[in-house]
């Protein structure tokens, strides 16, 4: 099935980027759309960035360009999905919830609200944190010139299905 830390303030604001329904389904391909909006999670070990090796790069959001973690932070935590030990600075917001699973964390992007999965306290130092995210709601480039932030999706995100 495809099923910076925040302070409070964060958890309540809402997204720069507010499309409709709609518009999120014409700017993005299906599976961004079910993980980045409808809260959707990839199977294990199947989403293309599970285990990307690179020197260095930005994992960007799918939804929004905006950059989210360094390829530096990543490691390989072994759960099938990427793993990061930090996001970029006040690149994301965490909100607890509850769900069949127990108590969980879920991180999602600041400037557009997606959903990108979860994080725990289990990962490596220096901050001891797993940020687990969905393959589907990351682009990644190593191009240092990146800007982020802005919203243009590149051709991979494009719904390209009329």
């Amino acid at each position: 099935m495809l099923s910076s830390t925040s302070t409070p303030a964060q958890q309540n604001e809402t997204p720069a980027i507010n499309l409709s329904d709609e518009e999120w389904r014409q700017r993005l391909n299906p599976e961004a759309y079910e993980i980045l909006r409808r809260h959707a999670t990839e199977h294990a070990f199947t989403g293309k960035y599970w285990d990307i090796k690179s020197d260095d790069g930005v994992f960007q959001c799918a939804g929004c360009n905006a950059p989210l973690f360094e390829m530096k932070t990543k490691f390989r935590s072994a759960s099938g999905w990427p793993s990061f030990y930090s996001p970029i600075a006040g690149a994301v917001v965490e909100r607890r919830e509850l769900s069949y699973l127990g108590t969980r964390t879920e991180v999602s992007c600041k400037q557009c609200g997606g959903h990108l999965g979860h994080v725990f306290s289990d990962g490596p130092g220096p901050t001891f944190q797993r940020y687990c995210i969905n393959s589907g709601a990351l682009d990644f480039s190593d191009d240092a010139s990146q800007d982020g932030g802005a919203l243009s999706l590149s051709s991979s995100n494009a719904n390209t299905s009329t």
